[in-house]
């Protein structure tokens, strides 16, 4: 017999017992599950919810059980002469209760074990999942969730761009995923959700692990279709040549666009806001190892400034900066819904209309949805009544579609929409390609980075004899000095 009183003999308790199970369970799986998220080449940062919070948690209450066992079997023991109290507790097989009572055990302990293991697994590929990083934190994240199913990127796993291989990254994933689970916890993110400009991982590494711009060579044919914004929403189709480019010193010489691309040129650049919009200085150090500088007439960074500045090396985010949380403008997603037949052609002034209830700014997604099904119907059944009578059906039509593009490209709760992220893709509705391709951008003897349209893209005439030379389709005079997104927002002319 033992003495009362001692830790090591009051931990013979069954509420200890159980304690010390638990938290020996929650050990082997937190073990398990840091294994599997050290081993597997793309993690995902949210994994540290499950490894990092629940199990050792599980595992600090069957500590607490543990000890809890032990206060109330000191305070029992209390009430016992010495004498009362086994070393060991009496097990009996010849008892059917006993070897009923240890079989199950036994048993019980075994399933516990095994389907803690399972769940712990399955647990770890959900988690390692698109859906639940969209999902989980289903509010915070939903605008990107929401463009990121209708992106060309959608079958590419969040973690494959956002972190990538290799251990460097993998801890930085771990410490980003803590601070972003307390922000959500807390209510402490930013509305809307920044872009993660400053911390994404270079293109080198993720992007160029399926695209490689060394292969591209020539040009790509681009048809873009869009909708007046008349009574019969005209169509206009604008075809090009998009200078792709690209190519391998070894192999020939580069051009294109992808001639920006660290192939045979090194380009460098500095940005003033985060965004990366501004950009008042570039340096080009050519496969010869020439440098040019180019600084904006318009800047007013000293030498000494430049001098001490961030400079960030030129890759393929620059230019495709949203290669899959794309938020498309009112006029764009408009356009698409007229091509594809989600919006009846005929319906006098529907562009104007779906576009201009589209650009609205509302408090609520519940308020737009409300608004697009009151507005719409409205104004044909003011403007043009035989069409409220006679195209009905159309008509409810284009309120559903409407509706849910409104759903795809506006989320009012987070402040997120295409004025929020610009998309340097191009340059008809942000800035795009002009933030340096602005003829402003001059080297200190003379050259500039030329605005010229020839450069990138070749416009193809709609009949052999055209000029191929862009021509606006509304004469507003010299073009020069003007950028595409002064006068095409993206809401509306």
């Amino acid at each position: 017999m033992t003495e009362p009183g001692k830790p090591l003999r009051l931990s013979r308790n069954l509420i200890s017992e159980a304690g010390i199970g638990i938290a020996v369970v929650a050990l082997a799986n937190l073990g398990f599950l840091i294994y599997l998220d050290a081993t597997r080449a793309n993690s995902n940062p949210y994994m540290g919810i499950l490894t990092w919070i629940i199990a050792p948690a599980i595992l600090i209450t069957g500590l607490l059980i543990f000890f809890a066992g032990m206060i109330i079997e000191r305070r029992r023991r209390r009430h016992l002469a010495p004498g009362e109290i086994p070393e060991y507790p009496k097990i009996d097989l010849n008892e059917s209760r006993t070897r009923v009572i240890l079989v199950t055990s036994a048993v019980g302990l075994i399933l516990f074990v095994t389907m803690s293991v399972i769940g712990s697994y399955q647990a770890y590929h959900y988690t390692d999942s698109d859906a639940f990083c969209g999902t989980a934190c289903h509010k915070v994240m939903y605008p990107e969730y929401t463009a990121y199913q209708a992106s060309p990127h959608a079958h590419v796993g969040c973690a494959q761009c956002h972190i990538g291989p290799g251990a460097g990254w993998f801890v930085r994933s771990k410490l980003s995923g803590s601070y972003q689970l307390y922000s959500v916890a807390f209510h402490k993110y930013p509305r809307p959700i920044p872009s993660p400009v400053q911390n994404l991982r270079p293109a080198q590494e993720t992007c160029e692990q399926c695209h490689w711009p060394a292969k591209f060579f020539g040009a790509q044919l681009k048809v873009f279709n869009h909708y007046a914004y008349d009574e019969t929403n005209t169509p206009k189709e604008v075809r090009m040549l998009i200078k792709t480019g690209g190519g391998s010193p070894q192999a020939g010489q580069t051009s294109g666009i992808h001639w920006h691309m660290n192939i045979a040129n090194e380009v460098t650049y500095i940005a003033t806001d985060r965004q990366r919009q501004v950009i008042p200085w570039v340096r080009v150090k050519d496969r010869n190892g020439v440098v040019t500088e180019y600084k904006s007439t318009e800047s007013k960074l000293t030498d000494a400034q430049i001098a001490t500045a961030t400079t960030r090396r030129m890759d393929c985010i620059d230019c495709h900066n949203r290669p899959t949380h794309i938020y498309r403008s009112p006029d764009r997603a408009v356009d698409t819904a007229l091509l594809s037949g989600k919006i009846d052609k005929t319906l006098p002034f529907i562009k104007q209309q779906a576009v201009a209830v589209l650009a609205a700014d509302y408090p609520t997604t519940d308020a737009g949805i409300a608004a697009i099904a009151k507005v719409l119907p409205a104004y044909y059944e003011k403007t043009y009544p035989d069409a409220y009578k006679t195209k009905r059906a159309q008509i409810d039509g284009a309120v559903k579609s409407v509706q849910d593009v409104f759903r795809a490209i506006r989320f009012p709760e987070m402040r997120v929409d295409w004025r929020t992220h610009p998309d340097n893709l191009g340059h008809f509705a942000s800035t795009g390609c002009f933030r340096c391709h602005d003829d402003q951008h001059v080297s200190k003897d003379g050259k500039k980075i030329s605005k010229d349209c020839q450069i990138c893209h070749t416009v193809l005439p709609e009949t052999n004899t055209a000029n191929p030379a862009f021509e606006h389709p509304v004469d507003i005079g010299d073009l020069r000095g003007v950028n595409c997104a002064d006068c095409h927002t993206g809401g509306g002319m």
